[in-house]
């Protein structure tokens, strides 16, 4: 199918009825087999160019099916084969039962079995904004829909298109890919090149039939025609076909596509998924990142950083946990602690098939769960020696959790935790080194409530653990909501993800804004803004409401400033990207995980979704899907963005240097001698090496450290730069002048006679044109630097492609003579060929010492207007 497609190129097409007809003519005049050379050489190199073309569009297409196969790499809790496990939503079947828990997406229908307060928003279903509570009178669950609040398990009963989630996306028809903004600017560029191809090759045709036919006329053989004769124009034809075909940048798109191909699959390994080709270039381009802080620049686990315990505050790093707290508290405080850790709680530690311990539940509560077994704490232990009586969830409303247990000695006793003020409101208590209740004295009270103040500056979450013990039975369903003891007070943090601060920092290197746009209290915010390094001394930190309630006049002085918005709603960050794009021209990208987020990401010029926190309406929104939500991925992408763009101006200029030598040294030849010195076949296989080769070479660069060292590309910039311009123009004049020069004075040059000397020029022309090729492919490796060598030899495939170039170069040239017009050269005309391509890299050095002014970015006002930057520098 691929073959097939290739074949349709109407300048292919062209090729083949050329190379039909001369080998028709050449079985005439010359024989078998003498006469097929010319035909066959066409036809050889037609299929070369289709089955390149062919195999990488086939590879194109593999990838985008791993691509496909990764997007449906996400997981759901089941108990299925009465084990619990993780399964992937594609593989849920009727009968499984599925345990849903807050910001879970529901994957199929189902009947709800059990739960807490589970309540469902079903917008995405039915538009309606108030969510649904879930309970045996009401237990139907539809797939699409998204758990707000609580936990529960259903049970399947469809699932796939025949959901109601299904039958709605039947409805709907996914839209094509668009063409990038670069291919758009490309396909400009292509088109002028083909027209400037297509006068040439019609001029080189009448100049070359023109003078034939003159010299007929002047020899009284106008009306003499031989086979031989219309072999000749048959010739002129394919040369001027060539030249088109030489001129028709078909790589470009070639060049586009394995680019962002083999920047999709780098990326896929660094853990991001690019859903949109286009996502890819765009983000080289971001001059704005506005990103959530949790799961993206911390860890999205909670662990505990700090415990006031005992009147005393130990900080609690990494494993050594066991050693700080065993020294410092007595046996019997750590059993009440233990307690409290492992009787009052949502989550469960399960074993899987292996035997190793995992937390299932909310991150606060895993995180102190965690902490209980850093202890040595066993929690199966602990539930099978304690029978629960009631437990009260934790709720937003009352923000602490209760539950109430039998002690096997008799009696009960309740444990509560929560929110540090309620909690410790509720107590008048607190335990002693000893382990025993002592009364809370109104300055203990104090240094309590100033040690909650000191972790929460510090960017903690505050958590009072109590208990009480009660005597009487008669009153066991109540939990008490006073005259509590207090346990401890826990500082629980989410930390910063390791490598952020360093990928903040590149970011700001290579021009890009970061702004943290976050749903957490202002001075969490800050705290962690500040240690990311994105909060500087001199930018600013907004609320939401504040945000919200500015005037226009206002948001446009604050905006450039602006490096934190906390308490902010889905709207407001929709409003600061709107802002941003409309009023300052920035090329924003966002971060989103929830269903919420889906305005902005839809909004902004690229769309990052979280892939493990993300909801699934987040992913259907987004451009990229950053698999492991952490932040250095996003720079990566951005990264690899800059590299697709750089490659592809590398190439650009590699392919027109090529086109205007070959274009010019064809016709100013065909126009002075009336012949051409590079034929069909030798130019369909520069062609090969310029479009197919030269892009899998330049195209596929990996990108360096340099890349982000520097500012990105404005929107509006020309794609051509003026330093392209530079090197293409100089690099051009060195070839002609070579090449022109051995076309009218070679033989004296190179002191040829005898009958072969025509034969033997012209293969040293071809020659010396595929070998400058080659060195300017290398020089191409970098626009503006003068070492092209530094990091080739880390690069395989270019290296591995320039000597597959000269390898078949050699081939054609000493055995293939009779298809492609050489013949065999002797060793130190091999060498000057050589030598002739080496020295256009010193001719390049050369050229990128010459300055060249580069163009100011226009600055565009909000009114569309625009500004052309004043001062100094512009002057």
């Amino acid at each position: 199918m691929f073959v097939w497609d290739a074949l349709q190129d109407l300048t292919l097409i062209i090729l083949i009825v050329c190379a039909v007809l001369s080998i028709g003519v050449g079985l005439a005049t010359e024989g078998w087999p003498e006469g097929m050379y010319d035909g066959l050489g066409i036809i050889l190199s037609i299929l070369l160019v289709v089955m390149v073309t062919a195999i990488s569009d086939y590879k194109q297409s593999l990838q985008f099916r791993d691509l496909d196969r990764e997007k449906k790499k996400i997981f759901i809790q089941v108990t299925r084969d009465g084990q619990r496990q993780k399964v992937s939503i594609y593989d849920l079947v009727v009968g499984d039962i599925v345990h849903l828990s807050i910001g879970d997406q529901v994957a199929a229908d189902g009947i709800f079995i059990s739960g807490y307060s589970l309540l469902i928003d079903e917008s995405s279903l039915s538009g309606e904004s108030e969510p649904m509570y879930i309970c045996e009178e009401n237990p139907f669950l539809l797939a699409g829909t998204k758990v707000q609040d609580g936990s529960g398990k259903m049970l399947v009963t469809t699932v796939g298109m025949r959901t109601e989630w299904g039958k709605l996306m039947e409805t709907l028809n996914e839209g094509g890919e668009d063409e990038t903004p670069l291919q758009v600017k490309l396909n400009g560029v292509a088109t002028i090149i083909g027209k400037i191809g297509l006068f040439f090759s019609v001029l080189t045709f009448l100049v070359l039939a023109g003078r034939f036919l003159g010299e007929k006329a002047i020899h009284n053989e106008f009306t003499v025609w031989s086979s031989a004769d219309a072999l000749t124009l048959i010739d002129y034809f394919a040369v001027a076909v060539t030249i088109i075909v030489v001129a028709v940048p078909e790589g470009l798109p070639l060049a586009v596509t394995l680019s962002l191909a083999f920047a999709m699959k780098k990326l896929m390994n660094d853990r991001a998924l690019v859903r949109h080709l286009s996502a890819c270039e765009t983000m080289g381009s971001a001059s704005c990142i506005c990103t959530d802080k949790t799961g993206t620049l911390t860890t999205n686990h909670m662990v505990v950083d700090k415990i006031w315990i005992c009147n005393t505050i130990s900080k609690v790093e990494g494993n050594n946990r066991e050693d700080i707290l065993q020294l410092e508290i007595s046996e019997r405080v750590l059993d009440v602690t233990l307690q409290a850790i492992f009787q009052n709680t949502g989550s469960e530690v399960v074993k899987d098939k292996d035997g190793k311990n995992s937390i299932l539940g909310t991150p606060t509560e895993s995180a102190i769960l965690e902490f209980g077994l850093h202890l040595g704490g066993d929690f199966e232990a602990q539930r099978r020696e304690f029978k629960i009586v009631k437990v009260e969830p934790f709720n937003s409303v009352r923000k602490k959790m209760s539950v109430l247990i039998a002690l096997p000695a008799g009696g009960m006793r309740a444990f509560c935790k929560g929110a540090s003020e309620i909690v410790l409101s509720m107590c008048d208590k607190v335990v002693s080194d000893n382990g025993e209740p002592v009364p809370l004295s109104e300055e203990q009270f104090r240094n309590i409530t100033d040690v909650i103040n000191g972790f929460a500056s510090e960017a903690l979450r505050t958590l009072c653990l109590a208990f009480k013990d009660l005597n009487d039975s008669s009153n066991e369903n109540n939990i008490p909501d006073s005259g509590y003891t207090l346990i401890a007070v826990v500082g629980i943090k989410d930390p910063v993800r390791p490598g952020v601060k360093e990928a903040v920092q590149t970011c700001l290197e290579a021009g890009i804004t970061v702004r943290m746009v976050t749903g957490d209290n202002i001075n969490t915010a800050r705290a962690i803004a500040k240690e990311c390094g994105i909060l500087t001394s001199d930018g600013e930190a907004v609320e939401g409401p504040e945000f919200r309630n500015m005037s226009p006049a206002d948001m446009k002085r604050i905006i450039p400033k602006l490096q934190v918005m906390a308490r902010s709603l889905p709207l407001d960050k929709h409003t600061l990207v709107t802002q941003l794009r409309k009023t300052f021209g920035e090329v924003v990208a966002v971060t989103g995980d929830g269903t919420n987020d889906a305005p902005a990401l839809h909004e902004a010029d690229i769309g990052l979704s979280m892939g493990i926190a993300g909801t699934e309406v987040a992913k259907g929104n987004a451009d990229v899907i950053i698999l492991d939500d952490n932040f250095s991925t996003i720079v990566n992408v951005a990264k690899w963005g800059r590299a697709v763009y750089i490659n592809i101006q590398k190439f650009v200029q590699f392919q027109l240097t090529v086109n205007v030598v070959a274009l010019v040294i064809n016709f100013v030849s065909a126009c002075a001698s009336g012949s051409a010195p590079l034929t069909a076949v030798q130019l369909l296989w520069v062609n090969m090496i310029m479009d197919t080769l030269g892009a899998l070479a330049l195209a596929t660069e990996p990108p360096h450290e340099g890349l982000m060292k520097r500012p990105p590309v404005a929107k509006g910039e020309s794609f051509i730069t003026k330093v392209m311009w530079r090197n293409i123009i100089g690099q051009s004049i060195y070839q002609l002048i070579i090449l022109v020069a051995l076309n009218f004075d070679g033989k004296q040059i190179l002191g040829l006679s005898g009958s072969d000397a025509t034969a033997v020029l012209n293969t040293v022309i071809f020659n010396s044109f595929v070998f400058c090729q080659v060195f300017n492919e290398i020089n191409s490796r970098e626009m503006e630097k003068i070492n092209v060598f530094k990091g080739m030899f880390d690069s395989w495939l270019f290296v591995g492609i320039l000597v597959l170039t000269v390898a078949f170069q050699i081939i054609i040239v000493e055995f293939l003579g009779a298809l492609a017009s050489t013949v065999p050269l002797s060793w130190h005309l091999w060498l000057l060929c050589i030598l002739i391509g080496a020295v256009s890299m010193p001719i390049a050095v050369v050229i990128k010492c010459i300055p060249v002014k580069k163009s100011e970015p226009k600055l565009q006002h909000h009114d569309g207007y625009e500004e052309i930057p004043s001062g100094p520098e512009s002057a």
